[in-house]
């Protein structure tokens, strides 16, 4: 997986084995269920139950120590 490879590990220097499979899997998390993907239309892959909401506070999910960053609505 290239996306791996150049968004998260050519950004960090793994502190060991357990550091590298933590890192690895907070990208996949993101890569499944937070990162849009233009092949399919800007579509997740794994969506959550129902559309977002329209209005509420926008937050911030941060992973990785705010390598990567996922901004959502929060229900009002």
């Amino acid at each position: 997986m290239l996306s791996v490879k150049s968004e998260c590990l050519d950004r960090i220097v793994p502190l060991g084995e357990v550091h590298l499979r933590t890192a690895i899997r907070e990208y996949v998390t993101h890569y499944h269920r937070e990162r849009p993907h233009q092949g399919l239309g800007n579509e997740l892959i794994l969506p959550d139950e129902g559309p977002p909401p329209a209005h509420g506070v926008v937050c911030r999910r941060e992973r990785l120590g705010g390598l990567l960053n996922h901004y959502y609505r929060r229900a009002v």
